[in-house]
């Protein structure tokens, strides 16, 4: 069975999107990520299915599978992930030359459950914050891995919804990387 990982990157102060629900403040590194994109690429070994929002999938599509990508270490491992886009709307999901993502319109949490049951590896959600916030407050959610950025943006979205309330997370690891990011991972425990 497969476990449902949420990775998501977050100002030093925890917003995973600007006061306008906008990621654009990871523009203002200034270098490379070298050393985090390696382990992101290992990490990636174990990862099998990559799950995004309509939204976030409009961001991915624009960069991943077009040239503009091919300097990037993990561009053939994100390239390679079974693609999931949640989308009442779309009704395809091209993604460059390569095969369509699957778009699923049902139950979210209903489709994350089957996924899971299908799935050997694990399977991402990156950006999506509203389909992640349905999936944490499910319970399906196994574990958050949250890459802190040495940028503070005052206002914004938090990765967590609001109306979930507390919950108690274990923290499994805690790794500082090149340009001040510090990715904290974090397993969920099952709440009572």
């Amino acid at each position: 069975m497969g476990q449902l990982v949420v990775q998501e990157f977050v100002s030093a102060d925890g917003f995973a999107a600007d006061a306008n629900n906008e990621f654009t403040f990871y523009e203002l590194l200034d270098g490379g990520t070298a050393e985090f994109d390696r382990s992101q690429l290992k990490w990636l070994e174990t990862v099998d299915t990559m799950v995004l929002g309509a939204n976030t999938y409009r961001m991915f599509v624009e960069y991943w599978p077009t040239p503009a990508s091919k300097d990037e270490i993990i561009t053939p491992a994100l390239n390679g992930l079974r693609r999931v886009v949640f989308s009442s709307r779309l009704k395809s999901a091209p993604w460059g030359d390569m095969p369509e993502a699957t778009v699923e319109s049902g139950d979210a949490v209903e489709v994350i459950r089957r996924l899971k049951s299908e799935t050997d590896g694990d399977i991402v959600v990156w950006g999506s914050l509203t389909l992640a916030g349905t999936f944490l407050a499910a319970g399906e959610v196994d574990q958050v891995r949250l890459v802190v950025m040495p940028i503070a943006i005052g206002a914004g979205r938090g990765v967590f919804p609001p109306e979930q309330g507390p919950n108690l997370l274990d923290r499994q690891s805690a790794t500082t990387y090149d340009q001040g990011l510090v990715e904290l991972v974090y397993g969920l425990r099952a709440r009572s």
